[in-house]
C-alpha cells in the first residue's frame, strides 16, 4: 500500500534548529584609513608599489593579518580607489586575502562588480606577491586590465604558506584575456616583508594545519 506525502517541506529538509548569519561583514584595521590618506598620487608604477608594500609591512607590525597587501588604482592616473590588507586570521574568513579585500572595497566604492565597466576608467591590481589560487581566479571576474605584483610564489611559499594549485602559465591566461601583468616590482622589498614575518613568528596558516 502507498502512503501519499504530506504536504510541505521533506521531512528530510526540515530543520527546525538550524540557524545560519543572516549577513557576512569583515573590518579594516584602524590605522589603515589614515595610512591610505598618506599616499599622493603617482604616475610612477613602482612608487605605487612601495606604498602597498609599506602597508603588508605594517599590517603585520600591528599583528592585523599576514603580511600582504594589495590596492586598486586607477592605471594611468595612479589615484588610489582602494586599499585592502590580509585579515583571515583576526577575522576568521578564510577568503580575506588583500586581493579579495581590495576588490570588494573598490567594488562598494565605485558601485559595481565590473571595475572594468564602460564609463569607467580603467584600473589595476598592485600586489604586495603574486596571486594565490583564489586571487588568481577573482582577477579575470574584477574587470582590472593590469596586474602588478612584486614577491613570487616561490617567496611566499618559502616561508611555508600554501598558495594552492595556481597554473603554471597563469601571467600568460592574463594576458590572452587582455590583462597586462608585471611582475617583479619591489620583489626584494616585498620577499623582506615575509622573511620578517617568519622569524618573528607571525602566524602561518594553511588550509590543513597540524595541531
Amino acid at each position: 500500500m502507498i502512503f501519499p506525502l504530506a504536504p510541505g517541506p521533506s521531512p528530510l529538509y526540515h530543520c527546525p534548529m538550524f540557524r545560519q548569519p543572516s549577513s557576512v561583514q569583515f573590518f579594516l584595521p584602524s590605522w589603515i584609513e589614515e595610512f591610505a590618506r598618506e599616499y599622493s598620487v603617482v604616475e610612477n608604477p613602482a612608487a605605487r608599489m612601495a606604498f602597498v608594500i609599506a602597508a603588508s609591512r605594517r599590517n603585520a607590525e600591528e599583528k592585523t593579518g599576514g603580511p600582504f597587501a594589495a590596492a586598486i588604482f586607477q592605471k594611468d592616473t595612479g589615484k588610489l580607489v582602494s586599499l585592502g590588507v590580509n585579515l583571515v586570521t583576526p577575522q576568521g574568513l578564510s577568503m580575506l586575502h588583500a586581493e579579495m579585500v581590495a576588490f570588494a572595497l573598490a567594488q562598494r566604492r565605485l558601485g559595481t562588480y565590473d571595475l572594468g565597466k564602460k564609463g569607467l576608467a580603467q584600473h589595476e591590481l598592485v600586489a604586495s606577491s603574486e596571486p594565490c589560487a583564489m586571487c588568481f581566479g577573482a582577477i579575470f571576474w574584477s574587470g582590472v586590465r593590469r596586474v602588478v605584483c612584486a614577491a613570487e610564489d616561490a617567496d611566499v611559499r618559502s616561508i611555508g604558506f600554501d598558495e594552492g594549485p595556481k597554473l603554471p602559465h597563469w601571467q600568460e591566461t592574463l594576458r590572452s584575456r587582455g590583462i597586462e601583468v608585471v611582475c617583479g616590482t619591489g620583489r626584494q622589498e616585498a620577499a623582506a616583508v615575509l622573511a620578517r614575518y617568519a622569524e618573528s613568528g607571525g602566524h602561518i596558516y594553511n588550509s590543513r594545519e597540524a595541531g
